[in-house]
């Protein structure tokens, strides 16, 4: 095997798809912006016939409709519309279910219409890979094209899966992030009969009265490619991956081990995988869903790995909402609008911080001057994923 080439590994394409906004100036202004509440969260004014053809748009789940988007918003920020070296490119995508909502309208159609009014298309529409697939035919990056479905970790995975291709050497440009849409009527009813579903429709992160998450569709893309390329190139360069860690509890299908242990490993790997200490991280984008034990499990793992340092912790659920397998993916692309703008957004939905939750939470946004930042993602059946990003210091 040929080893690790270890290049640093930069992001220089935002595309976003949102709840919070279409496209990287909406979502900022919406992460700035007063929180609309509700209990499921829909992307508002999204056509798909503005990125493909009105056949495609009819043959392709809205998880596939929403990464096209952000796939070409990305490449476009980028200034990557053709891509020079198709078998040097590749695409690693994360989701919860893939095409859950064509299954679900498919299965009612076969249920009062009988077997042949099934649409040809409901395989190709409802499996998992169906958008990296779609990514890959339509830029036509023959690098390989992952699909990642760890969950609510699956956006922050599949990242760093694309930065360790980068890295490696294994490819020199990869569309890496995440799409989800889990807002179909069974998926609801069974996250509000796990009583992980707010019925108040009030994301609170690390707020004392957090009822629970509000359910959210989304898709982010970040294109990733080594910092020599991008510097020779002339590109703007968002950040750096400078780490990344997985980690698994072991423990339950859907709580977090007790105290966050599995969190708290995962992101100590991540500093070690940046060569990072604690005391050098300048803020945390929580995973953050508002529900009562993920909250306080993370917390407990940050002040474990915190120690004494004291850097800003928040999340931006409180307007997004937890678009699952894709919130990592979005969350990333907050972190790079973050960096670029010298400001935190705020914890949307906090008004009396939990006491059991010791962290430096901004309410309102937070000038700052960028450093390494830390992303977490936590996922069903004990995923953990973490993030470190680093500013580009040497860029002119």
């Amino acid at each position: 095997m040929k080893p690790s080439l270890n290049r640093t590994v930069a992001v220089t394409g935002l595309g976003v798809v949102s709840p919070a906004g279409i496209g990287a100036a909406a979502f900022w202004r919406g992460l700035l912006a007063p929180a609309a509440d509700g209990r499921v969260r829909r992307v508002q004014g999204f056509d798909p016939r503005r990125w493909m053809s009105h056949k495609e748009a009819r043959n392709s789940d809205l998880v596939t409709q929403m990464a096209v988007a952000a796939a070409d918003e990305a490449l476009a920020d980028a200034g990557l519309a053709d891509v020079a070296a198709p078998h040097r490119a590749a695409v690693c995508l994360g989701t919860g279910i893939g095409g859950v909502s064509t299954l679900e309208a498919q299965s009612g159609v076969l249920r009062e219409h009988g077997e042949r009014r099934v649409s040809p298309h409901v395989v190709p529409m409802t499996m998992p890979n169906a958008a990296a697939a779609a990514l890959s035919i339509r830029y036509g990056l023959r690098g390989g094209a992952a699909t990642i479905t760890t969950a609510c970790a699956a956006g922050t995975d599949a990242i760093a899966a694309g930065a360790r291709l980068v890295a490696s050497g294994a490819a020199d440009v990869v569309l890496a992030g995440g799409s989800d849409c889990s807002l179909t009527p069974t998926c609801l009813a069974g996250f509000a009969n796990m009583r992980a579903l707010s019925p108040t429709g009030v994301s609170r992160p690390f707020d004392r009265d957090r009822d629970g998450l509000a359910a959210a569709e989304a898709a982010g893309v970040v294109v990733l490619e080594t910092l020599e390329s991008a510097r020779r190139r002339g590109a703007y360069v968002y950040m750096l991956v400078a780490g990344a860690a997985s980690t698994a509890d072991a423990y339950h299908v859907t709580a977090p081990s007790p105290g966050g242990d599995g969190a708290e490993r995962c992101m100590r790997l991540a500093l070690d995988d940046a060569g990072l200490t604690s005391g050098q991280i300048a803020h945390i984008n929580a995973h953050g869903t508002s529900t009562q034990l993920n909250d306080v499990a993370e917390a407990a793992a940050i002040r474990r790995v915190l120690g004494p340092s004291r850097p800003p912790v928040t999340s931006v659920k409180g307007v997004t909402g937890h678009s699952f397998g894709a919130g990592g993916a979005v969350e990333a692309v907050a972190v790079a609008l973050t960096m670029r703008e010298r400001l935190i957004p705020p914890t949307a939905g906090l008004t009396n911080q939990d006491p059991a939750i010791d962290l430096d939470i901004p309410r309102e946004p937070a000038p700052w001057t960028p450093g390494p930042v830390l992303s977490n993602s936590f996922g069903f059946g004990g995923h953990n994923g973490s993030l470190v990003f680093a500013p580009d210091h040497g860029k002119v």
